[in-house]
């Protein structure tokens, strides 16, 4: 193994660790205001650039978070930038250690993310990708951008590229599909998959608030299967506060 390739391995490793940690500790209060791993930028469908997104995302207040593009990695990459030339023009004490646990002292976290339509139990879904290596060769036939005309592929061979890509796979928006959510969730837990979207705004409340509904099913269900569970405002429009 190269020097280059043991650094991106140890960086992602560190990453997914912490990733897991913060996603153990997701409940109804986390999103939008301390994390939000389902946003949208111009880059696939969504009206605010990736640079306006990270602008307001660092207003927020937001410790960890991911760009979620349909198929494409061209916002997380300039919004990457971004936070790197902002973490150089703030500089935290020496004294502060960063941490997600210590809210205000560490700086923001930017995962890796994406969002792929699959076909599951012939039923089109999205899986969200998080803190995997960009660009991984397994996630190639993925990243075609989006709107590009492309065969689905099987949800299974989806986790699998992510998870070889050193990610975690997550279900998003499980109520949103034809096929009950117990069903769809059974189905993807026998397929590996890591976690399901269970905080999430369905009927896009003027104040954003996880359905009452769905979410205590979703985490029940994940609960049983073992699975990890995000929050996300799956925000399209010009405020990361609401999905529209």
């Amino acid at each position: 193994m190269s020097n280059l390739t043991a650094t991106i391995a140890s960086t992602t490793s560190d990453d997914l660790h912490v990733l897991r940690q913060i996603l153990t500790s997701v409940d109804v209060d986390s999103c939008p205001n301390r994390y939000n791993f389902h946003m949208h930028t111009v880059c696939s469908d969504g009206k605010l650039t990736p640079i306006a997104l990270m602008e307001q995302a660092v207003s927020i207040g937001l410790q960890a978070f991911a760009i979620t593009d349909h198929h494409s990695l061209a916002g997380f990459e300039l919004a990457k930038a971004w936070l790197e030339d902002w973490r150089w023009r703030h500089p935290m004490p020496l004294n502060n250690r960063p941490s997600i646990a210590q809210p205000g002292l560490a700086h923001p976290r930017l995962f890796t993310g994406i969002e792929i339509t699959a076909l599951l139990a012939d039923t089109e879904v999205h899986i969200l990708g998080y803190g995997f290596v960009p660009h991984h060769d397994a996630l190639a036939p993925y990243l075609q951008g989006y709107g590009a005309r492309s065969t689905l592929q099987p949800a299974g061979p989806v986790i699998a590229a992510i998870q070889r890509a050193g990610g975690l796979a997550v279900l998003a928006h499980p109520a949103r599909y034809r096929l009950p959510l117990t069903d769809l969730i059974a189905e993807v837990a026998s397929l590996g998959i890591d976690g399901v979207e269970a905080y999430y705004a369905y009927t896009n409340p003027e104040t954003w608030s996880p359905c009452p509904i769905h979410t205590p099913l979703i985490c029940d269900l994940a609960h049983r299967y073992g699975l990890l569970t995000t929050c996300g405002t799956d925000t399209h429009g010009r405020n990361l506060l609401r999905r529209l």
